[in-house]
């Protein structure tokens, strides 16, 4: 008697559920119609066939020399790998300050480490330094932690030495249609940050499509600080920055300033390798936002493996030979 009494109650609880669900689609599905519709969306086809245009430009020895240099200057030099140590942080930051010793080349922006590393990072740059200090907080790469923890965490790096935070969304309430909630949890980020700057990594990757990219920008930027960043990726993923996914935050970036004044930076990060990516990289940058956008306040590249092959080509170019990868001292995983 009690099986078959139970078999009706389950039943109503699985309808229940079902129509929950339904619901809950249908809501969704309504709020990212009317973002959409106030933002606009992508061109896919649009997109890539602008892309390709970018890996058909070549550059003049003096251009890519520039390039080559400016690209430099953008790298946030990352190690972000549960072996990370003291040791190996303050190595990172030596190549941070120093990329090589024969070559005429500037300093990287940042160093991006876990938070436990960023006193050892601020011990090795010390303080009179342009090379800033990133640090990834809100329980990076998921985000998954109750949000008073993902505070105490960014709270913590900016008193360690933080000057700037990679902070993660909320990926789950965006693809629910809860926006607000999105937006209200980096709203409480950047009032922790105090004058850290802050990046905001979108994972693309997670985000299913050039509209959801666009959206998730647009929802960002509107509450994040002139000179923060948007970001692509954690660098985690099986689909990190590609020349796609950074033109679709780039437009939106260009979109949102010519609409509010407000300048917003941007950051792909992850599978740049080499010197030849990151220049095509540039190229995006210069012919669609502009060369405002081409100094690293307002654009920088997440990597490690991409400053060794840059400083390879300017070594190429100096001397006219390709040097082995060994002559060039390792700062990190890959990344």
């Amino acid at each position: 008697m009690k099986s078959i009494a139970w078999q009706p109650t389950l039943a109503l609880f699985r309808a229940r559920e079902t129509g929950y669900d339904t619901l809950m689609s249908v809501t969704s599905h309504a709020v990212f119609r009317r973002l959409f519709n106030e933002i606009g969306t992508v061109d896919q086809v649009g997109i890539e066939e602008r892309v390709a245009k970018y890996t058909t430009r070549s550059l003049k020895k003096h251009a890519k020399v520039w390039g080559l240099k400016t690209a430099v200057s953008m790298v946030d030099l990352t190690t972000l790998e549960g072996k990370d140590t003291p040791g190996k942080v303050a190595s990172l930051c030596q190549k941070a300050l120093r990329p090589h010793d024969d070559l005429d080349c500037p300093q990287v922006a940042a160093v991006c480490v876990y938070p436990a590393m960023v006193k050892h990072a601020r011990r090795a740059l010390g303080e009179d330094t342009a090379v800033r200090i990133a640090s990834v907080a809100t329980a990076f790469p998921s985000g998954q932690a109750p949000l008073r923890t993902r505070l105490a965490e960014v709270k913590a790096a900016v008193a360690d030495g933080a000057d700037e935070i990679d902070m993660v969304i909320n990926r789950g309430a965006f693809l629910a249609g809860e926006f607000q909630e999105m937006q209200d949890e980096i709203a409480a980020v950047v009032q922790t940050c105090g004058d850290a700057t802050l990046k905001v990594i979108l994972e693309v990757s997670e985000l299913e499509t050039y509209d959801n990219i666009r959206a998730a920008s647009f929802l960002a930027m509107r509450v994040i600080r002139p000179g923060d960043f948007i970001k692509t990726s954690t660098g985690k993923t099986s689909l990190n920055a590609t020349l796609g996914n950074n033109q679709v935050m780039i437009e939106a970036i260009r979109d949102f300033y010519l609409e509010t004044g407000i300048p917003i930076a941007m950051k792909p990060a992850g599978g740049i390798r080499t010197a030849k990516q990151a220049l095509q990289f540039l190229i995006a940058v210069k012919e669609t936002l502009g060369d405002a956008w081409l100094n690293n306040t307002r654009y920088r590249f997440g990597a490690s493996s991409l400053l060794n092959d840059l400083l390879r080509q300017l070594e190429k170019e100096k001397t006219g030979a390709y040097q082995a990868p060994y002559y060039f001292s390792e700062a990190a995983e890959s990344y």
